[in-house]
């Protein structure tokens, strides 16, 4: 079982070039049995809060233990679920945030925020901001014909896909031949870091990014959140994950609001980004010494480099959610967990960078995607395979497909001498009596 826990905790610290030896430092307990799900969503889970703890500890100076407790790890993992506001229990999806069925599958959209639930409406020809008439519109079309309408309107709609179909994606090809995350060392300048806590500047939205930024905020970064006057979080998001941080509001295309966060950025010592890739070109967000976190939903490659998501979608087009249910009728993972998990892996990959930019100097450029993170997930995490563990034999009942005893030992047998009879049939005796 120790083997198990630690070997995704040693994959991912691997990814983020860490000391092998420093694994050891971390003690795993808890509440066993939490976040079920076919995936080993729990490993991704506990691995990746692991890596930022290594992360932090390392980056501290610290040699104590990093102990990883899966019922603390759980419930932060669906924190959005835990949140109450005076009493009030948050929404975490609007009503037009959901599984569709299409004239040949399903589409999930995503319509939390009010532009994307326009672009929605409008993609579909529908003035009726109601869940039958949404529908009845999709219900018309293909499914692959929605996803394409409403991404072209600005909106967020995926089709389901299998594993196998998304293997054959030319975004699904991208990501597979892709490292789970990229880090990058740009120049030779020196690092930024002054006197004083760490300063992070944090351009990200639901939920990843901010996850990361808080978990920085919980360790004494100083973390100022950016969003544009007109476009603020979700209220319950905020509430959830800018804990620890100070929030402002600044419109990037006013001269004065730029010259404002020009000079913020020139202070900073991190950028972390999560806006879609290129929507934020038009800015210098260059520094040297700066640390650059960029976070995305699909990469920014491949055909989808440009699109905007969410892990809900993510689980929709990478075939998570057919692994997680069926094609007729689609599951999902029991925690927002791409979003969770490449969280905590971004917060250690800042980190990690941090360590290394004081060690050595560069300006550095990280690079996560949630794509990734799920196939990772899928490909890359031992995951319970039951055909490992199953016999077949034949006997006097024909041939028998059983399970193999777990009883194991060096020396010991590998299964039973016989299989069995035809009950009753046996004499009543002992063998060799």
């Amino acid at each position: 079982m120790e083997n198990t826990v630690r070997s995704g905790t040693e994959l991912l610290w691997s990814a983020l070039g860490g000391d092998p030896a420093l694994v050891d430092r971390v003690e795993y307990g808890g509440v066993s049995g939490l976040l079920p799900a076919r995936l080993p969503v729990m490993d991704l889970a506990r691995a990746t809060v692991a890596v930022a703890g290594l992360a932090a500890v390392e980056h501290a100076g610290g040699a104590g233990p990093v102990r990883v407790d899966d019922g603390a790890v759980a419930t932060a993992f669906v924190s959005e679920r835990h949140l109450r506001v005076d009493g009030r229990v948050p929404v975490n999806f609007a009503p037009l945030s959901r599984f569709w069925r299409a004239a040949d599958g399903w589409v999930r959209t995503h319509a939390n925020y009010p532009h994307h639930r326009a672009a929605l409406l409008t993609a579909l020809g529908v003035r009726e901001e109601s869940v039958e008439a949404v529908a009845a519109a999709v219900g018309e079309r293909k499914a692959v014909e929605v996803e394409t309408a409403v991404y072209a309107a600005g909106g967020l709609a995926v089709a389901l896909r299998t594993p196998g179909e998304w293997a054959a994606h030319p975004q699904g090809r991208e990501v597979a031949a892709r490292p789970l995350l990229t880090r990058e060392r740009l120049d030779e300048a020196p690092p930024r870091r002054r006197s004083g806590p760490l300063r992070v500047l944090d351009l990200t939205r639901v939920i990843a990014g901010p996850v990361a930024t808080r978990t920085l905020a919980l360790l004494g970064a100083d973390v100022l959140r950016i969003d544009p006057p007109g476009n603020p979080e979700l209220p319950d998001q905020h509430a959830d994950t800018d804990v620890g941080k100070r929030t402002a509001a600044l419109d990037l295309d006013r001269p004065s609001d730029r010259r404002t966060f020009g000079e913020l950025l020139d202070a900073a010592d991190v950028l972390v980004t999560g806006y879609r890739p290129g929507a934020l070109d038009r800015f210098d967000l260059g520094r040297p010494g700066l640390v650059t976190a960029r976070l995305s939903a699909w990469g920014d490659y491949g055909p989808w480099g440009g699109r905007r998501g969410f892990d809900s979608l993510v689980q929709v087009a990478t075939g998570i959610a057919v692994a997680e249910g069926s094609a007729e009728e689609p599951g999902a993972l029991p925690a927002q967990a791409l979003d969770h998990g490449t969280g905590y892996l971004l917060a250690a990959t800042v980190l990690r960078s941090l360590t290394e930019q004081r060690a050595e100097g560069g300006s550095r450029l990280v690079r996560l995607a949630l794509a990734q993170t799920g196939h990772w997930l899928t490909g890359t995490l031992p995951r319970y395979e039951p055909g490992r563990y199953l016999a077949e034999s034949e006997g006097p009942l024909g041939r028998l497909r059983h399970a193999l005893s777990p009883v194991s030992y060096e020396g010991g047998p590998a299964g039973w001498s016989r299989p069995p009879g035809v009950a009753g049939a046996d004499a009543p005796e002992w063998l060799g009596g």
